[in-house]
C-alpha cells in the first residue's frame, strides 16, 4: 500500500504466509486458537505492543492493512493461512478485500495446520505442498518481469 501510495517502487507480487493484517486480536480464529497451537494470542499482543510507537497506530493501514479503505492497484497475491492459527481469519479477510478490489488473489487454507507449518516441510506433507505452491506462484509471477 505504501509503495502504491507513494509512487513506487512498483511491486510485482504479494506472497503472504499466515499474514498479520489487523491489530485487534478479536477474530473467531483468535478465540478458537488462542492457546495450545504454537502461536498464542498473548504472544501476538506482546508483538503488537512492541511493534507500534503508540496504540493509535493500530488504526493505520500501513501497520494493519485491514484498516485500509482502498485495496485497488495492489499487486497480485498468494495468501496462505493455517486452519489452527490465530491469524487465519484476518489473513483470509485480507484476501477477500483484495479480491473485492479486483486484485488477482489465490487464497489457500491448509486444513489442520498450525502457524509455522511451512517451516516444518520435512515433517509435514502439507508443508511440502505449500512450499510447492509458493515456488509455482513465484515462478509464475516473477519470471514475467
Amino acid at each position: 500500500m505504501m509503495t502504491r501510495d507513494r509512487g513506487g517502487p512498483q511491486l510485482a507480487f504479494q506472497l503472504l504466509l499466515y499474514p498479520v493484517t489487523d491489530a485487534y486480536l478479536e477474530t473467531t480464529s483468535y478465540g478458537q486458537y488462542a492457546e495450545g497451537y504454537l502461536l498464542t494470542r498473548a504472544a501476538m499482543a506482546w508483538f503488537w505492543e512492541h511493534y507500534l510507537n503508540e496504540p493509535a497506530e493500530r488504526e493505520h493501514a500501513y501497520a494493519a492493512p485491514l484498516r485500509a479503505e482502498d485495496f485497488s492497484g495492489l499487486p497480485p497475491a498468494l495468501v496462505i493461512t493455517a486452519e489452527c492459527d490465530p491469524l487465519c481469519d484476518e489473513g483470509e479477510a485480507y484476501a477477500k478485500r483484495l479480491e473485492a478490489a479486483g486484485v488477482p488473489v489465490t487464497l489457500t487454507r491448509y486444513s489442520g495446520m498450525i502457524h509455522g507449518f511451512i517451516r516444518r516441510a520435512k515433517l509435514l506433507s502439507q508443508g511440502r505442498k505449500a512450499v510447492s505452491q509458493i515456488a509455482e506462484a513465484l515462478r509464475a509471477n516473477l519470471c514475467q518481469i
